[in-house]
Order: structure tokens, then C-alpha cells, then sequence
């Protein structure tokens, strides 16, 4: 018997309610990355990020836009299901580089909650990955770079829209 009080030590959730249709929370969500994703801080290419882009649909390219047009992989789309659930391929390293055999997953599900509000579920699994430097990668995810705070400031631009 498993204790479900314990978290999955391999695996990171949060959920976010956003007050917007899931139609939109999934087009802000997949099309306008860039504009709530804070790329001055949270990027991996060696160029300033201009943009962050989800190629729409399955085996599509998940990367940053560099201001000199370089690309740099973050990972690829697994499953494209709009406006429900997204699955992606997390490839960067415990030291912040692209790694396309890493193979972590995100998935997010859009949910409604009524016609003008959306719960948003995500969850990066497949930490195990990380090896010796999954527990370290773990809390960056949870509490210190904070899946969190980046579904928070998505939540924010969508309800604006």
C-alpha cells in the first residue's frame, strides 16, 4: 500500500484557475508564450530570447527566438489535443543546457470550470531523470525557479485577453 499524503518525489504539480474560457487559456497558453514568459531571466540560448514558441502540433518544436534569429531546443510537443491537454518533452539539464535525450514531461490540462473559467493542471514528471540531481532539480521546480510563478503570470495575461 502506497501513502498518497507523499508527494511523488519525481514529479512536480501546481494548478492555477484562470479566469478565461479554456479556448483562450489554450491559445495564450501555446501561441503567446513569449508574452508571459519572463525570457530576460528564464532562458537557455546564448542570445537575448525575443520569443518562445510551440510548434502546433505533435513531434513540433518547443524552443526560445533569440534576438539574432538563433533558436535554442527546450523540448518538442508529445501530444497537441487542444483545447484540453498539452504533453511536452522538458529537455534542458540540471545545468541548464539542452539535452533532447533528457526526455522529462510536462503535461497540462485545461479544464472548465463553468463557461468563463478554466483550471489549468500541470505537472513535470519524469524527474528521475535527472539523477543523482533530482531532489535539487525538484525544489528549482518546485519553490525556487517555481513552475508556479510562470502559471501565475500565464493566468494573468490570459485573463486580461
Amino acid at each position: 500500500m502506497t501513502d498518497q499524503s507523499m508527494p511523488d518525489p519525481n514529479s512536480v504539480k501546481k494548478v492555477v484557475s484562470v479566469q478565461a474560457a479554456p479556448e483562450i487559456a489554450w491559445r495564450i497558453f501555446t501561441e503567446k508564450m513569449g508574452a508571459w514568459w519572463p525570457l530576460t531571466t528564464y532562458k537557455i540560448g546564448k542570445a537575448n530570447a525575443v520569443d518562445a514558441v510551440l510548434e502546433p502540433h505533435v513531434g513540433g518544436r518547443w524552443y526560445e527566438r533569440g534576438d539574432d534569429g538563433s533558436t535554442c531546443d527546450w523540448g518538442r510537443v508529445l501530444l497537441w489535443d487542444p483545447p484540453s491537454r498539452l504533453v511536452l518533452t522538458w529537455d534542458i539539464s540540471a545545468d541548464w543546457q539542452p539535452d533532447p535525450a533528457l526526455n522529462t514531461e510536462i503535461e497540462v490540462r485545461f479544464i472548465a470550470e463553468g463557461k468563463t473559467a478554466t483550471r489549468v493542471e500541470f505537472e513535470h514528471r519524469r524527474l528521475d531523470r535527472y539523477g543523482a540531481r533530482r531532489d535539487e532539480m525538484r525544489r528549482v521546480y518546485d519553490t525556487e525557479g517555481d513552475w508556479g510563478r510562470l502559471l501565475a503570470s500565464f493566468a494573468r495575461l490570459a485573463e486580461g485577453s
